[in-house]
C-alpha cells in the first residue's frame, strides 16, 4: 500500500487548480478512501491517481457552500488572504488569523 505525507494541513485555505472554488482543510486521507463510484464519475482523462493525499474541504464558490473531496495534485494554497465564509467553519475552527483557521476542538 502506497501512502504519502500530506503537503497541506488542517485549517489551511486552499483553492482548486482548475475549478473556481476554495475551502478550508478539515480532514486529510493519506490516499484515496472515497467510493469507486465517485472515482469512476471523474472523466478518465482528468482522473487523479489514488496513491496521493486527498483533502476534505469546507468549500465555497460564488453560488454555494459544500464539502469537497480533492486530490493533492489539484490543490494550491489560496494567496488572497481572505477568510472563507462556509457556515460550518465555527463548528471546527476558531477565528481566521494569519491566513489560516486554528482548530477549535481537541484531536485524539
Amino acid at each position: 500500500m502506497l501512502t504519502s505525507t500530506p503537503k497541506y494541513h488542517l485549517g489551511q485555505v486552499l483553492r482548486h487548480r482548475k475549478h473556481p472554488f476554495r475551502g478550508v482543510v478539515f480532514d486529510v486521507d493519506a490516499m484515496f478512501t472515497n467510493t469507486d463510484e465517485w472515482y469512476d464519475n471523474i472523466p478518465e482523462d482528468s482522473r487523479p491517481s489514488k496513491d496521493q493525499p486527498f483533502y476534505h474541504l469546507l468549500a465555497e464558490n460564488d453560488q454555494s457552500y459544500y464539502v469537497a473531496y480533492v486530490s493533492e495534485q489539484n490543490l494550491v494554497p489560496d494567496e488572497t488572504g481572505e477568510p472563507v465564509s462556509h457556515p460550518d467553519l465555527p463548528d471546527l475552527f476558531g477565528d481566521f488569523e494569519d491566513g489560516r483557521y486554528p482548530l477549535q476542538f481537541q484531536l485524539n
